[in-house]
């Protein structure tokens, strides 16, 4: 049976996306897919080919964050 996530996996690099962040909603870019235990955004990510997380960049900030996929989602094209 598929998964919920299996569209949202379908993320990758370059995709503009959205994400919840401080109460709010924050835009940006993917920049990378993680499938391994790694350092990036200033922590651990503990991702895997299983369940891999996304490094983000902020729009409006240029922050990097680390999401799973199911936090995000992807922005309509105009």
């Amino acid at each position: 049976m598929p998964k919920k996530d299996d569209k949202k996996d379908a993320l990758s690099k370059g995709d503009e996306v959205t994400w919840r962040s401080h109460g709010g909603t924050a835009e940006g870019k993917v920049e990378k897919k993680i499938t391994k235990r790694t350092k990036a955004a200033k922590r651990t990510v503990d991702a895997s080919p299983e369940e891999p997380q996304y490094l983000v960049r902020s729009d409006k900030s240029g922050g990097e964050a680390v999401h799973k996929a199911s936090a995000l989602k992807k922005r309509k094209k105009k």
